[in-house]
């Protein structure tokens, strides 16, 4: 395990944040959350466990402790009596229910996983490697079945747990759309800013 410069404070955070909500979310009997307290505490374990090995940058990092706090905040914080992950940001029609916090945190999140999925598969790449749009498919088709996981792991929690806000068919596809977005905004992201440059295009 080792620990590099500036991430001593992501950590705390973090550690800071998995205390807090799983205090608050264990004496507020929500069982759905304190599951998903459980599955972040795992994923960390797995980050600083991996952290000698995968080069993460503190920025995603950084944007991983953002997505962990918007999902933790999203199932706790009220504003005028409703749950952030049910609040319209910005009212785009009638009939579907967009643009909602949940959905900035599927673009932000899942955005975020397929930059983490590009550093996990970086190292692997050879120098010469050949085809970007081929990579390219690659890593947003991972991020997407990362985001596809996460779906399953709502399913799960509706079996064990009987009131939730996870939704129905609507809300899982606008999930995943969402998740879509960020995993082409990461992509964009990876293209103009840290894409090796070897590789031909």
């Amino acid at each position: 395990m080792k620990i590099r410069r500036g991430q001593l404070l992501i950590l705390f955070v973090n550690l800071c944040a998995i205390l807090s909500f799983g205090i608050y979310f264990i004496r507020n009997f929500n069982y759905e959350f304190i599951i998903y307290v459980g599955v972040i505490t795992f994923f960390l374990l797995v980050i600083v466990f991996t952290n000698d090995k995968v080069n993460y940058p503190n920025y995603i990092l950084w944007l991983l402790t953002l997505w962990f706090l918007m999902h933790m905040a999203g199932g706790s914080v009220r504003i005028k009596g409703i749950l952030l992950y049910e609040l319209i940001l910005m009212p785009l029609s009638e009939a579907i229910p967009i643009f909602r916090y949940d959905q900035l945190v599927h673009i932000i999140g899942f955005g975020t996983a397929t930059l983490v999925i590009y550093y996990l598969l970086r190292p692997l790449l050879r120098p010469d490697i050949n085809g970007w749009w081929s990579l390219s498919i690659i890593i947003v088709s991972a991020g997407l079945g990362v985001g596809a996981f996460n779906e399953i792991v709502e399913f799960v929690v509706t079996i064990f747990v009987r009131e939730t806000k996870v939704g129905g068919y609507m809300n899982t596809s606008l999930d995943l759309v969402s998740n879509f977005i960020g995993a082409i905004a990461a992509l964009l992201f990876i293209r103009l800013k840290d894409a090796p440059r070897s590789v031909n295009r």
